[in-house]
């Protein structure tokens, strides 16, 4: 735990001493602060000298990261099970191994055997079956049951079934094959799925459902919906069959829904999901991008694992930002981290981060189930850059919240036209220039004057334009948004959220919590269909229900 930790005492003090301190001054006295501060990682560069630490801060937190003994833990993402034999994911007793399904397969000899099973030949077994499927239909030989080539998938999933497969689309929607698309039904709102069957031709269109478990309310309500359109616009049964596909670890259930064994495709349970878009879970990147892209992916994701692994932890940079996260909570105490992508087609992305970070780590319990007295998982928020700064970056320059924020963007764009790229990239740096350096009182109050304002009205409105700064960033350096660099992004945060829980002590792979939910959510939808409500549901509870009910 964070508490028990050596040098837990040694950082309170040197907080105390330097929570005053001003970014502007460190750059003033250390000329060198950017070399210092900054990292080349695979395919990222990394800014992060506009961060609240000096070099014997910086020390200190490895020092921590050590203490929690970092380095065994990360090794022991590779293997699935802790350095005491205990699966990494010891509530749930299960293995943690997603950077198993991007591994570079060549050499067997490096085959990872769990249980006397050969996880790494399943992996393999896995992808060659995805590609021959999609060859079919890329081939334009995989046909509906009228006859007509399949071009369209819709994807039945929600979670991490949804989240990471649709942000890696987004993103790499530049990479579209022609004539293929793809589209997701997450939402138990039935707008969601009536909006998608709006936008599809049936003749055309694949749909595939995605469940680890297939028992996931929302997808198999929605499952049944299309289920039941396609069969009131004339499909037969047989003809259903033929526009479905699957990913679940329950391969019977699949097939009793009529589904053929080369379109249901294996989950594991050393997956979690929201690590699963590099699984099968992936189909919808592969069939819209292609398989050549979707590994791609899984390489430049790999290439970050491997940083991870064997980078010292003072040049590492899923450790880097993962010790700057829990200085800011555990010693600034602050609540929440901003992630602001200039980049369009990375607008999705701090959507699958939500997930991601505050699935992982929202916990407030140690590994062992003790009661944790600090913080632990962020709010993690944020939107597309210019676009914020329209909106919420006013909170950021001028708000009392100390709010850190990581600013990613990319060199190059898929689409220059005229100056927008260059107005987009000296945003992004400018911003972040803004909220580290800010603007005194005494600053807005002569530029005021030089404006022509006379001194009474100067000092009346200085304040109104003053801006701390001293707000912390990191920004994110992208040559240019491909496959490899976005599967080495997404790896990156992986890790820093993997980083974050090891040192914080919690088990970064259950979500009990999501359970309650889910539970709770039978009983009220029983009430609902019988009218009977149970003494186990509170007056507000009840008193909503019958509103609906009347």
């Amino acid at each position: 735990m964070l508490t028990s930790l050596p040098s837990h005492s040694a950082l309170i003090e040197y907080f105390e001493k330097f929570q005053d301190v001003h970014m502007r001054d460190l750059f003033k006295e250390d000329r060198d602060r950017f070399t210092s501060f900054s990292l080349q990682a695979p395919h990222i560069f990394i800014d992060y000298s506009k961060n609240r630490i000096s070099k014997p801060i910086l020390d200190l937190l490895i020092k921590l990261a050590e203490e929690a003994e970092l380095d065994k833990q990360r090794r022991s993402l590779f293997t699935g099970t802790m350095f005491n034999g205990q699966p990494l994911n010891n509530t749930e007793n299960r293995h943690v191994l997603h950077t198993l399904l991007r591994q570079p397969y060549t050499d067997k000899e490096k085959d990872l055997i769990v249980n006397s099973d050969n996880l790494s030949e399943e992996v393999r077994l896995c992808h060659q079956k995805m590609h021959d499927f999609l060859a079919k239909v890329h081939k334009g030989n995989y046909v509906g049951a009228r006859g007509k080539a399949i071009n369209t998938l819709v994807s039945i999933g929600i979670g991490g079934s949804f989240l990471g497969p649709k942000m890696v689309t987004d993103a790499l929607a530049p990479y579209a094959l022609e004539g293929f698309r793809c589209h997701y039904v997450a939402n138990i709102d039935s707008t969601d799925l009536y909006e998608t069957l709006s936008k599809v031709n049936p003749d055309t269109t694949l749909f595939l459902i995605q469940s680890k478990s297939f028992t996931t309310l929302e997808t198999l309500e929605n499952a049944n919906a299309v289920k039941a359109h396609l069969k009131a616009i004339g499909f037969s049964e047989t003809d259903i069959s033929q526009h479905l596909a699957a990913v679940t670890s329950q391969e019977q259930v699949a097939l009793d829904l009529g589904i053929a064994p080369d379109r249901i495709f294996p989950m594991w349970d050393w997956v979690g999901g929201r690590y699963s878009l590099w699984s099968a879970i992936g189909l919808p990147i592969a069939f819209l991008l292609g398989m050549d892209n979707f590994k791609l992916l899984l390489s430049g994701a790999h290439d970050m694992d491997q940083h991870f692994l064997t980078a010292p932890l003072n040049q590492n940079a899923p450790v880097l930002l993962g010790l700057l996260s829990v200085w800011y909570q555990n010693y600034f105490n602050t609540s929440s981290h901003a992630v602001l992508p200039y980049e369009q087609y990375l607008r999705t992305f701090p959507d699958h981060l939500q997930q991601l970070d505050m699935e992982s780590n929202g916990k407030h319990v140690s590994r062992m189930g003790e009661a944790l007295t600090y913080n632990t998982g962020p709010v993690l928020w944020g939107g597309i850059g210019c676009n914020g700064q329209h909106a919420y970056h006013q909170l950021l320059h001028q708000g009392t919240h100390l709010l850190p924020s990581d600013f990613i963007t990319c060199l190059n764009t898929h689409h220059p036209i005229a100056d927008h790229h260059k107005h987009l990239f000296s945003n992004c740096l400018s911003q972040a220039k803004a909220m580290m350096s800010g603007k005194s009182t005494e600053e807005a109050f002569h530029e005021l004057l030089q404006q022509g304002m006379d001194k009474q009205q100067a000092s009346e409105l200085a304040p109104h334009k003053e801006n701390k700064g001293n707000q912390p960033s990191n920004t994110l350096l992208l040559k240019k948004l491909t496959p490899e660099t976005l599967g080495a992004l997404t790896a990156l945060y992986e890790h820093k959220t993997f980083v974050q829980g090891a040192i914080l002590g919690v088990n970064s792979f259950d979500q009990w919590g999501v359970e309650l939910g889910k539970v709770l959510g039978k009983e009220v939808f029983l009430a609902m269909s019988n009218k009977e409500m149970s003494d186990n549901l509170d007056a507000s509870t009840k008193g909503l229900l019958n509103l609906y009910l009347d």
